[in-house]
């Protein structure tokens, strides 16, 4: 016969992957009693770490993002107005990602465009983007190196402090 009729006692489960789910429950619970404890650093905020390690801008240009009627997104310098790239459509997702979220910081907050974002070299060869209105900053770093050339391009030829 193909079809085999089951007792109602005989539904088991392995103990194994009970035993392995457990194990990983009771590390991750040992793991954040021990951060809490003090045995492990929490995570940094950035311009604290900085501000610690001493390290210093090596460069910074403000910038400004338009949307232009065809999709396109244009960056601008924020004090010269010199356009320092294009984006078309399907193009800079990772521009158009970072600026969405700095741009509804300040939308929750009433805030216009008018002050530009700065974009800022450390001399560690980090980078981050803020916005001076809202506080809010993002590490662009640590997005891949892909991403980070992205806006490291927008800082070419300007001087070292």
């Amino acid at each position: 016969m193909i079809v085999r009729e089951y007792e109602e006692d005989e539904v088991t489960v392995s103990k194994v992957p009970l035993m392995l789910a457990g194990g990983i429950i009771t590390i991750s619970l040992a793991l954040t009693a021990a951060t809490q404890a003090g045995y492990f650093g929490k995570q940094s905020v950035p311009a604290q770490a900085r501000a610690e390690a001493g390290v210093k801008v090596s460069a910074e240009r403000t910038i400004q993002f338009f949307d232009e009627e065809d999709g396109t997104v244009r960056v601008e310098d924020g004090k010269t107005g010199e356009v320092l790239s294009r984006f078309g459509v399907g193009q800079g997702g990772f521009i158009r990602a970072t600026v969405r979220n700095l741009v509804h910081q300040r939308r929750i907050r009433d805030i216009g465009r008018e002050v530009p974002f700065t974009l800022t070299r450390w001399d560690n060869d980090t980078l981050t983007l803020s916005d001076p209105t809202t506080g809010r900053s993002i590490e662009v770093s640590s997005f891949g190196p892909d991403n980070r050339k992205v806006y490291a391009d927008m800082l070419t030829g300007l001087e070292s402090r």
